[in-house]
């Protein structure tokens, strides 16, 4: 889920990449959105982004050019419009070809180029959400990145409350007091400070306001505090900042390959993980704390290893009489002679092999059989044939019913 600075790497991207754009016509909303319409439109106008937060706000701002001693009648009268967007599970932003939309693009604005580009909200989950004419949020804290000070102060100053009656864990998805960070941000944080998730809020950052009341420390010595021991809010604040250092790349959902040797704890092997009240799995390393589940069960992420195709190496038969199958007992017939099975593939591939045009032979047993009836036949009366009958369907069900082992030491 995008986080503080994928948010904050989103409008740079916009800024940079749309600086020396200039756009023109309507703002376009994909027909399976269920966000509302953007009532914009206009000959030129340009674009810029703004994060705090989760929250990104894109401003557009009609272009007015100066035309001789009038202006150019097509802005006139039209307000730069702002526009509040929330990422949700999968949100990004892509500039591509108008030509190339990618599939997911919910909300897109084109450029006055020949070909033209398009801007691209793309988000395949489609839980992302704009507001039109929208504002920052109101009951969101200040932005753990570009506002910590006020982050800071707003804290510390409002421990009482209920917020931090609950685990630590829990406390920092709160965007009330901790806006911009999220499921891998808070793992990260309590991982570096190996602070249990499951202690209670309070009693962590108690000992923060202590600190701060008690120490008269210059300023210089407070930031070189905070390089060597960085407590818990600095981490709120040091954490993201390093993920912006990343880079953004819009083809990859924001993380570069750097992502994944930056990351310690989240869904890394060997740690553990417990789903909090809320249902989010939070990462961790050795105890859980006091408040944790009871009854939780772990969510260990499966990592699949490659494994190399095994050889399969075929079993070779002699080709000539045919065996016998090891997973049936052998059947016979009412008259005594040996029921004729379908032969294997691999047995006609050694047949052809060995040179075999004609039928199958039968086997010694069976040729044996066949000479001995034709030599001596014998009148066998109606009763005796019945008898027959019976005694043979008697050792075909008997063979069925016996288990593979014995039918195979049998043979």
């Amino acid at each position: 889920m995008p986080e503080g600075p994928e948010l904050f790497l989103a409008s740079r991207y916009i800024n940079d990449m749309c600086r020396r754009l200039i756009f023109s016509g309507r703002v376009e909303k994909s027909q399976v959105s269920k966000n509302s319409e953007v009532p914009f439109e206009s000959e030129e106008y340009s674009i810029a982004a703004t994060s705090r937060g989760k929250e990104l706000k894109l401003t557009l701002a009609p272009v007015k050019r100066e035309r001789g001693k009038g202006k150019d009648r097509s802005s006139q009268g039209r307000e730069p419009m702002d526009l509040i967007v929330r990422f949700g599970m999968s949100g990004t932003f892509k500039l591509t070809s108008a030509a190339e939309i990618p599939k997911h693009a919910h909300l897109r604005f084109y450029t006055k180029e020949d070909p033209p580009r398009a801007l691209c909200f793309v988000d395949v989950r489609r839980f992302g959400k704009w507001v039109v004419d929208g504002s920052w949020q109101p009951d969101r804290g200040p932005c753990v990145m570009q506002e910590y000070e006020k982050f800071r102060e707003n804290v510390l100053k409002n421990l009482s409350n209920k917020v931090f009656n609950r685990p630590i864990c829990e406390a920092l998805l709160n965007q009330k007091f901790f806006n911009g960070v999220g499921n891998y941000l808070r793992a990260e944080i309590l991982h570096r400070l190996k602070i249990p998730p499951f202690e209670k809020a309070r009693t962590v950052l108690e000992n923060l306001q202590h600190q701060e009341q008690k120490s008269p420390m210059t300023l210089s010595k407070k930031l070189k505090l905070k390089r060597e021991n960085p407590d818990l809010l600095e981490l709120c604040h040091i954490v993201p900042m390093e993920v912006t250092r990343l880079g953004y790349d819009p083809e990859r959902s924001v993380y570069p390959l750097s992502f994944e040797g930056w990351i310690q704890c989240y869904s890394m092997p060997g740690m553990k993980s417990l789903p909090d009240a809320n249902g989010r799995t939070i990462w961790f390393q050795g105890d859980p704390g006091p408040l944790a589940p009871k009854g939780g069960k772990p969510r260990k992420r499966v990592w699949k290893v490659k494994a190399e195709p095994e050889v399969s190496i075929p079993k070779v038969r002699k080709s000539g009489a045919g065996k016998k199958s090891k997973t049936s007992a052998p059947l016979e017939n009412a008259d005594g002679t040996q029921g004729e099975k379908k032969r294997s593939k691999l047995d006609q591939e050694n047949a052809e092999d060995a040179g075999e045009t004609g039928s199958r032979k039968p086997n010694a047993r069976a040729q044996r059989r066949s000479s001995a009836l034709q030599e001596s036949p014998k009148v066998v009366s109606e009763a005796e044939s019945r008898k027959r009958r019976a005694s043979a369907r008697k050792n075909t069900a008997s063979a069925a019913a016996a288990p593979r082992s014995r039918r195979i030491k049998a043979k």
